[in-house]
């Protein structure tokens, strides 16, 4: 046994405080009646001493366990096992908006620190200490590996920062939840925000995240135009990524005024391929002419009413308006792939038509036959 004598202040480097702890570590547990062995890495030892952590704690220490992410994110979505998915409430267009989402351009504007309601659905509950993250990431390859964090000017502003415990530095924050936990990874230093998963409420299919995003798209030294891609990951605790979202975001004054001319410029570059392949189209098609039908506006929520005499022609125009609503949900290349299999058709009912024009009428060509010789 190893005696101290305390008379006397005796000044010992770190390794002897670290022998002396292990000594004294080992001499206490001679005496509790515990393991006899003299080697701190005994299993016995360890496990005699180590308390299993309990799975509702805190997941202070479960935070700072994640793996290092990987130096270029992926922003493939990816459901997983559990049919991990994100969502948006319905949004509107009008200029008021602080938020709205595009799902034709799977986009998210948003005013600068407005609530930003983002749902999470699994359809299997994930491991006990599941968190979700969200991460942005620059979404063309030339900005990719550089971390997007604040301008200069609001990092540095008090407006925004006062009473955060969000670091000034990070973009995306999380509103109303007290067990977020910002992290920055200590090799790639890209900035990311965890939330333990929490399952749906009573009656209710999705949990609600509350972000909030501190710094607009067009800042100087910050993002400075350069688009970006928010990433929202579902993990175990040691880092194991379960399921995978990924939606486009822009921070901006006026989301539905921006929204709305994005919608715009990407529906008048579609109906511009489309005349341009359609002008084709119908070079090759020996004057048999198709209409190109335009995309109806999915924001038109203007509805109108048209009386209709005779339940045959009701159901018609009801056909012909099911479709006219569903070509909006189809991709351009099945609307052209159908426009040219019915081309096909009618190019051979045509030569059908020919064909037997001729067999029906020999003598008509016996007179063509005639008037040649």
């Amino acid at each position: 046994m190893l005696y101290l004598e305390t008379g006397s202040t005796t000044a010992y480097s770190e390794s002897q405080y670290t022998n002396l702890g292990l000594l004294n570590s080992m001499d206490q547990s001679i005496q509790n009646g515990g393991s006899t062995s003299t080697s701190p890495y005994n299993n016995d030892h360890s496990q005699n001493n180590v308390a299993a952590p309990s799975p509702y704690s805190q997941p202070s220490s479960t935070f700072d366990a994640l793996s290092p992410s990987p130096a270029i994110p992926s922003n493939t979505d990816y459901a997983g096992t559990h049919t991990f998915d994100v969502s948006f409430q319905q949004s509107s267009t009008a200029k008021s908006a602080t938020w709205t989402y595009s799902t034709e351009l799977k986009k998210l504007y948003c005013q600068i620190a407005k609530t930003c309601p983002i749902q999470i659905k699994v359809l299997t509950n994930p491991p006990q200490g599941a968190v979700i993250r969200a991460m942005p990431v620059y979404k063309k390859a030339e900005h990719v590996t550089e971390v997007v964090k604040r301008c200069p000017n609001h990092e540095l502003s008090r407006e925004f920062n006062d009473g955060q415990i969000a670091p000034p530095s990070h973009l995306i924050r999380v509103e109303g939840n007290n067990h977020a936990q910002y992290l920055e990874d200590s090799i790639t230093g890209r900035q990311s925000v965890f939330v333990p998963y929490e399952p749906p409420q009573v009656g209710t299919e999705f949990t609600t995240i509350l972000y909030n995003f501190m710094c607009n798209s067009s800042c100087v030294g910050g993002m400075n135009r350069r688009p970006i891609l928010i990433i929202v990951t579902l993990e175990t605790r040691d880092g194991q990524v379960l399921g995978r979202r990924c939606f486009e975001a822009r921070i901006c004054a006026c989301p539905g005024r921006d929204r709305k001319a994005d919608e715009d410029s990407i529906r008048k570059q579609h109906v511009t391929d489309g005349s341009k392949s359609g002008d084709a189209y119908r070079q090759v098609s020996h004057g048999i002419q198709m209409s190109t039908i335009k995309k109806r506006r999915s924001t038109d929520e203007e509805v109108f009413c048209l009386p209709i005499k005779g339940r045959e022609i009701y159901e018609i125009l009801v056909k012909i308006k099911e479709s006219l609503e569903l070509m909006q949900y189809l991709p351009q290349h099945t609307i052209e792939s159908y426009r040219q299999q019915q081309q096909n058709l009618l190019q051979k009912h045509l030569i059908k038509a020919r064909l037997g024009s001729r067999l029906m009428d020999p003598s008509g060509e016996q007179r063509r036959r005639c008037s040649s010789s």
